[in-house]
């Protein structure tokens, strides 16, 4: 799959969509930052690293397939989970690219902050990018000969 920007899909969803996700992203935030104010900046911090957006649009991913194929006349289950599927895989992706942001900000706030933020940033990014492109490679299999 090739990432790409689809601006028709804005039309797609419905203002309540959005709401659901502003929400449920925002008491996800909230409910970090009383964590955070409860136990501490570093387990708000593991809180704060959830996407908070994440399973609102997962649903709305799977239902706005299976609409779409199903006006097509096509059973849009099966397609739904799997695009829902892709989803999860690029947030997860997307989080192991944010744990590196972490632990380099971690090692390095304390020698120059200015350039623990660049380098975490560059880190995320290139992370990110070669985590992608890794899950493009096709797997080998290796053979058991008899």
């Amino acid at each position: 799959m090739i990432a790409s920007v689809k601006l028709s899909a804005l039309r797609e969803t419905r203002w309540h969509e959005y709401a659901i996700r502003f929400v449920l992203g925002g008491t996800t935030t909230v409910l970090a930052g009383l964590i955070g104010a409860r136990f501490g900046p570093v387990v708000g911090g593991l809180f704060l690293a959830f996407p908070a957006i994440f399973p609102a649009s997962a649903t709305m991913i799977d239902k706005h397939i299976r609409e779409r194929k199903e006006k097509a006349g096509l059973l849009g289950v099966r397609r739904g989970q799997q695009a829902a599927a892709l989803d999860a895989l690029g947030a997860t992706l997307g989080s192991i690219g944010l744990a590196t942001f972490a632990v380099v900000i971690w090692q390095l706030i304390k020698v120059n902050s200015a350039l623990a933020l660049f380098l975490a940033m560059l880190s995320w990014f290139g992370v990110s990018i070669f985590m992608w492109h890794a899950r493009r490679q096709p797997r080998v299999r290796m053979s058991r000969r008899r």
